[in-house]
Protein backbone atom coordinates (compact mmCIF):
# COMPACT_ATOMS: atom_id res chain seq x y z
CA UNK A 1 0.00 0.00 0.00
CA UNK A 2 1.42 3.46 -1.26
CA UNK A 3 1.67 6.61 1.20
CA UNK A 4 -0.40 8.49 -1.40
CA UNK A 5 -3.03 5.56 -0.85
CA UNK A 6 -3.27 5.39 2.62
CA UNK A 7 -3.18 9.34 3.33
CA UNK A 8 -6.38 9.10 0.77
CA UNK A 9 -7.84 6.56 3.01
CA UNK A 10 -7.22 7.90 6.20
CA UNK A 11 -8.88 11.46 4.53
CA UNK A 12 -11.58 9.51 3.67
CA UNK A 13 -12.28 7.38 6.57
CA UNK A 14 -12.01 10.81 8.74
CA UNK A 15 -14.48 12.95 6.95
CA UNK A 16 -16.93 10.09 6.69
CA UNK A 17 -16.94 9.23 10.61
CA UNK A 18 -16.82 12.98 11.34
CA UNK A 19 -19.90 13.51 9.58
CA UNK A 20 -21.39 10.48 11.05
CA UNK A 21 -20.39 11.37 14.69
CA UNK A 22 -21.50 15.24 13.95
CA UNK A 23 -24.87 13.87 12.94
CA UNK A 24 -25.62 10.04 14.69
CA UNK A 25 -25.49 8.33 11.69
CA UNK A 26 -23.91 5.35 10.42
CA UNK A 27 -20.73 6.25 8.92
CA UNK A 28 -20.71 3.50 6.02
CA UNK A 29 -23.45 5.55 4.20
CA UNK A 30 -21.05 8.11 3.92
CA UNK A 31 -17.87 6.35 3.39
CA UNK A 32 -18.66 4.12 0.94
CA UNK A 33 -19.43 6.13 -2.24
CA UNK A 34 -16.21 8.38 -0.97
CA UNK A 35 -14.44 4.73 -0.61
CA UNK A 36 -15.72 3.80 -4.24
CA UNK A 37 -14.91 7.12 -6.38
CA UNK A 38 -12.48 9.42 -4.40
CA UNK A 39 -9.72 7.04 -4.76
CA UNK A 40 -9.34 6.83 -8.75
CA UNK A 41 -10.75 10.75 -8.95
CA UNK A 42 -7.49 11.76 -7.42
CA UNK A 43 -4.76 8.93 -9.16
CA UNK A 44 -4.79 6.14 -6.32
CA UNK A 45 -6.19 2.29 -6.57
CA UNK A 46 -9.39 1.92 -7.24
CA UNK A 47 -11.22 -0.34 -4.82
CA UNK A 48 -13.95 -2.50 -6.05
CA UNK A 49 -17.48 -2.41 -4.72
CA UNK A 50 -16.58 -5.80 -2.45
CA UNK A 51 -13.34 -4.11 -1.22
CA UNK A 52 -15.41 -1.45 -0.06
CA UNK A 53 -17.91 -3.25 1.74
CA UNK A 54 -14.95 -5.43 3.70
CA UNK A 55 -13.84 -1.71 4.86
CA UNK A 56 -17.05 -0.78 5.92
CA UNK A 57 -17.82 -3.87 7.41
CA UNK A 58 -14.41 -3.61 9.92
CA UNK A 59 -15.11 -0.02 10.36
CA UNK A 60 -18.73 -0.20 11.61
CA UNK A 61 -17.52 -3.13 13.79
CA UNK A 62 -15.13 -0.99 15.68
CA UNK A 63 -16.91 2.17 15.98
CA UNK A 64 -19.68 0.88 16.98
CA UNK A 65 -17.75 -0.85 19.86
CA UNK A 66 -15.96 2.31 21.10
CA UNK A 67 -19.82 3.76 21.13
CA UNK A 68 -21.43 1.39 23.57
CA UNK A 69 -18.85 2.52 26.24
CA UNK A 70 -20.40 6.02 26.23
CA UNK A 71 -24.22 4.19 26.91
CA UNK A 72 -23.11 1.03 28.85
CA UNK A 73 -24.22 2.74 32.08
CA UNK A 74 -27.48 5.02 32.27
CA UNK A 75 -30.31 2.04 31.83
CA UNK A 76 -30.87 3.45 28.71
CA UNK A 77 -30.26 -0.12 26.83
CA UNK A 78 -33.25 -2.28 26.29
CA UNK A 79 -31.43 -6.05 26.82
CA UNK A 80 -34.93 -6.89 25.41
CA UNK A 81 -34.84 -5.25 22.41
CA UNK A 82 -31.32 -5.74 22.22
CA UNK A 83 -32.13 -9.78 22.02
CA UNK A 84 -34.98 -9.88 20.16
CA UNK A 85 -33.52 -7.31 17.37
CA UNK A 86 -29.42 -8.63 17.86
CA UNK A 87 -30.46 -12.33 17.25
CA UNK A 88 -32.06 -11.86 13.97
CA UNK A 89 -29.81 -8.81 12.69
CA UNK A 90 -27.07 -11.17 12.99
CA UNK A 91 -28.54 -13.76 11.04
CA UNK A 92 -29.59 -11.00 8.35
CA UNK A 93 -26.14 -9.70 7.93
CA UNK A 94 -24.41 -12.71 8.10
CA UNK A 95 -26.19 -13.87 4.99
CA UNK A 96 -25.64 -10.68 3.86
CA UNK A 97 -22.59 -10.31 4.32
CA UNK A 98 -21.70 -13.85 3.30
CA UNK A 99 -23.81 -13.73 0.09
CA UNK A 100 -22.33 -10.41 -1.10
CA UNK A 101 -19.19 -12.23 -2.14
CA UNK A 102 -21.28 -13.79 -5.54
CA UNK A 103 -22.87 -10.81 -5.98
CA UNK A 104 -22.13 -8.53 -8.76
CA UNK A 105 -20.50 -5.27 -7.81
CA UNK A 106 -24.06 -3.92 -10.01
CA UNK A 107 -26.00 -5.85 -7.37
CA UNK A 108 -24.04 -4.01 -4.17
CA UNK A 109 -24.24 -1.33 -5.88
CA UNK A 110 -27.92 -1.32 -6.46
CA UNK A 111 -28.53 -2.50 -2.59
CA UNK A 112 -26.63 0.99 -1.30
CA UNK A 113 -28.22 3.37 -3.90
CA UNK A 114 -31.60 1.64 -2.26
CA UNK A 115 -30.60 2.34 1.07
CA UNK A 116 -28.84 5.93 0.39
CA UNK A 117 -32.49 6.54 -0.82
CA UNK A 118 -34.24 5.29 1.96
CA UNK A 119 -31.61 7.17 4.16
CA UNK A 120 -32.35 10.34 2.83
CA UNK A 121 -36.44 10.58 2.54
CA UNK A 122 -36.06 9.23 6.62
CA UNK A 123 -33.95 12.04 7.20
CA UNK A 124 -36.11 14.98 5.94
CA UNK A 125 -39.46 13.08 7.09
CA UNK A 126 -40.62 13.82 10.59
CA UNK A 127 -40.56 11.12 13.22
CA UNK A 128 -42.93 10.82 16.10
CA UNK A 129 -41.14 10.23 19.29
CA UNK A 130 -42.21 8.02 23.15
CA UNK A 131 -40.78 10.31 25.08
CA UNK A 132 -43.18 10.15 27.77
CA UNK A 133 -42.93 6.73 28.56
CA UNK A 134 -40.58 5.62 31.09
CA UNK A 135 -37.90 3.57 30.17
CA UNK A 136 -38.68 0.75 33.07
CA UNK A 137 -42.24 0.48 31.04
CA UNK A 138 -41.28 0.50 27.56
CA UNK A 139 -42.92 -2.47 25.40
CA UNK A 140 -42.44 -2.98 22.10
CA UNK A 141 -43.81 -5.29 19.18
CA UNK A 142 -41.22 -8.97 19.34
CA UNK A 143 -42.28 -10.25 15.72
CA UNK A 144 -41.88 -6.57 14.36
CA UNK A 145 -38.74 -5.99 16.24
CA UNK A 146 -37.55 -9.68 14.75
CA UNK A 147 -38.47 -8.51 11.12
CA UNK A 148 -36.68 -5.19 11.22
CA UNK A 149 -33.91 -6.50 12.33
CA UNK A 150 -33.90 -9.57 10.08
CA UNK A 151 -34.69 -7.42 6.86
CA UNK A 152 -32.22 -4.29 7.91
CA UNK A 153 -29.00 -6.60 8.81
CA UNK A 154 -29.94 -8.36 5.37
CA UNK A 155 -29.33 -5.21 3.19
CA UNK A 156 -26.56 -3.70 5.92
CA UNK A 157 -24.66 -6.90 4.93
CA UNK A 158 -24.44 -6.58 1.33
CA UNK A 159 -23.08 -3.14 1.45
CA UNK A 160 -20.71 -3.63 4.82
CA UNK A 161 -23.23 -0.89 6.78
CA UNK A 162 -24.41 -1.31 10.38
CA UNK A 163 -27.72 -0.02 9.36
CA UNK A 164 -28.10 2.55 12.44
CA UNK A 165 -29.56 5.24 9.52
CA UNK A 166 -32.57 2.72 8.86
CA UNK A 167 -32.65 1.00 12.59
CA UNK A 168 -33.34 4.47 14.60
CA UNK A 169 -36.32 5.91 12.74
CA UNK A 170 -38.15 2.40 12.14
CA UNK A 171 -37.82 1.96 16.22
CA UNK A 172 -38.74 5.62 16.77
CA UNK A 173 -41.76 5.59 14.63
CA UNK A 174 -42.24 1.59 14.29
CA UNK A 175 -41.91 0.42 17.61
CA UNK A 176 -42.08 3.75 19.57
CA UNK A 177 -39.38 3.41 21.80
CA UNK A 178 -38.33 6.58 23.33
CA UNK A 179 -35.39 8.39 21.95
CA UNK A 180 -32.60 8.18 24.21
CA UNK A 181 -33.21 4.46 24.76
CA UNK A 182 -33.46 4.37 20.82
CA UNK A 183 -30.17 5.85 20.34
CA UNK A 184 -28.11 3.60 22.66
CA UNK A 185 -30.24 0.31 21.90
CA UNK A 186 -29.40 0.87 17.78
CA UNK A 187 -25.56 1.10 19.00
CA UNK A 188 -25.67 -2.17 20.32
CA UNK A 189 -28.01 -3.84 17.97
CA UNK A 190 -26.20 -2.02 14.96
CA UNK A 191 -22.79 -3.69 16.68
CA UNK A 192 -24.24 -6.90 16.61
CA UNK A 193 -25.27 -6.35 13.27
CA UNK A 194 -21.66 -5.68 12.07
CA UNK A 195 -20.24 -8.82 14.01
CA UNK A 196 -22.51 -11.17 10.95
CA UNK A 197 -22.13 -8.43 8.29
CA UNK A 198 -17.47 -8.87 9.00
CA UNK A 199 -18.09 -12.37 9.63
CA UNK A 200 -19.90 -13.00 6.02
CA UNK A 201 -16.85 -10.68 4.41
CA UNK A 202 -14.08 -12.50 6.39
CA UNK A 203 -14.95 -15.69 5.44
CA UNK A 204 -15.16 -14.84 1.85
CA UNK A 205 -11.68 -12.74 1.79
CA UNK A 206 -13.73 -9.69 0.98
CA UNK A 207 -11.39 -7.68 3.70
CA UNK A 208 -8.54 -5.96 2.61
CA UNK A 209 -6.52 -6.01 6.49
CA UNK A 210 -4.27 -2.36 5.93
CA UNK A 211 -6.93 -0.53 4.09
CA UNK A 212 -9.57 -1.02 6.80
CA UNK A 213 -6.92 -0.69 9.45
CA UNK A 214 -6.11 2.92 8.32
CA UNK A 215 -10.04 3.57 7.97
CA UNK A 216 -10.51 2.12 11.49
CA UNK A 217 -7.87 4.28 12.87
CA UNK A 218 -9.15 7.42 11.10
CA UNK A 219 -12.74 6.80 12.36
CA UNK A 220 -11.72 6.18 16.07
CA UNK A 221 -10.13 9.79 15.78
CA UNK A 222 -13.02 11.42 14.15
CA UNK A 223 -15.90 10.23 15.47
CA UNK A 224 -15.40 11.75 18.78
CA UNK A 225 -14.55 15.12 17.15
CA UNK A 226 -17.33 15.02 15.52
CA UNK A 227 -20.00 14.43 18.01
CA UNK A 228 -18.22 16.96 20.54
CA UNK A 229 -18.71 19.61 17.55
CA UNK A 230 -22.48 18.72 17.17
CA UNK A 231 -22.96 20.21 20.17
CA UNK A 232 -21.88 23.82 19.44
CA UNK A 233 -23.20 23.96 15.81
CA UNK A 234 -26.67 23.72 14.18
CA UNK A 235 -26.66 20.55 12.58
CA UNK A 236 -30.03 21.50 10.38
CA UNK A 237 -27.53 22.89 8.19
CA UNK A 238 -25.40 20.23 8.06
CA UNK A 239 -28.04 17.89 8.03
CA UNK A 240 -29.74 19.09 4.97
CA UNK A 241 -25.97 19.24 3.52
CA UNK A 242 -25.94 15.80 3.84
CA UNK A 243 -29.12 14.55 1.94
CA UNK A 244 -28.14 16.93 -0.90
CA UNK A 245 -24.65 14.80 -0.92
CA UNK A 246 -26.15 11.22 -0.20
CA UNK A 247 -29.00 12.38 -2.94
CA UNK A 248 -26.52 12.82 -5.35
CA UNK A 249 -24.09 10.19 -4.59
CA UNK A 250 -27.22 7.67 -4.71
CA UNK A 251 -28.20 9.18 -8.14
CA UNK A 252 -24.39 8.85 -9.29
CA UNK A 253 -24.80 5.07 -8.44
CA UNK A 254 -28.29 4.65 -10.03
CA UNK A 255 -27.10 6.07 -13.22
CA UNK A 256 -24.02 3.60 -13.00
CA UNK A 257 -26.18 1.07 -12.70
CA UNK A 258 -28.79 1.39 -15.06
CA UNK A 259 -26.51 2.69 -17.71
CA UNK A 260 -23.89 0.34 -17.42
Amino acid sequence: MTIDFAVTLFAIGFVGSFVSGMLGIGGSIVNYPLLLYVPPLVGVTALTAHDVTGINAVQVFFATLSGLFVFRKGGYLNKALIGYMGVSIVAGSFIGGYGSNVASAAAINTTYAVLATLAALLMIVPQKESDDVPLTEVTFHKPAAVAIGFAVGLAAGVVGAGGAFILVPLMLVVLKIPTRMTIATSLAVTFLSSIGTTAGKLLTGQVLFAPAAVVVVASLLAAPLGATVSKKVNVKWLQALLVVLIVVTSLKIWVDVLGG
